[in-house]
C-alpha cells in the first residue's frame, strides 16, 4: 500500500516538482515554461509532460507487482 505523507499525497511536492521539471526537459520545454511560466503553457504541452510522468509510474508499479507475484510475497487482504 502506498505511504502517504502528511498532506496526503503518495510522493513529497518537491520530488514530483523536480520530475515535473526533468521531463519538460527531456520534451524541449523548459525554455518556453522559464519565458512564459507554467500558469501560460497550453493544455497540449503540459499533457505532454504530465502524460510521460503517469506512463512512468505505470510501469513501475507493474514492475514492482510483476516482482511481488514472482517473488510469491503477495498477499490478499
Amino acid at each position: 500500500m502506498a505511504q502517504f505523507t502528511p498532506t496526503g499525497r503518495v510522493l513529497p511536492h518537491e520530488l514530483l516538482d523536480r520530475l515535473k521539471w526533468e521531463v519538460a526537459e527531456q520534451v524541449g520545454l523548459t525554455d518556453t515554461i522559464m519565458q512564459q511560466g507554467w500558469p501560460q503553457m497550453s493544455s497540449r504541452a503540459c499533457g505532454h509532460i504530465g502524460g510521460r510522468i503517469g506512463g512512468k509510474m505505470v510501469k513501475v508499479m507493474v514492475k514492482h507487482a510483476q516482482q511481488v507475484l514472482a517473488d510469491g510475497s503477495a498477499t490478499l487482504k
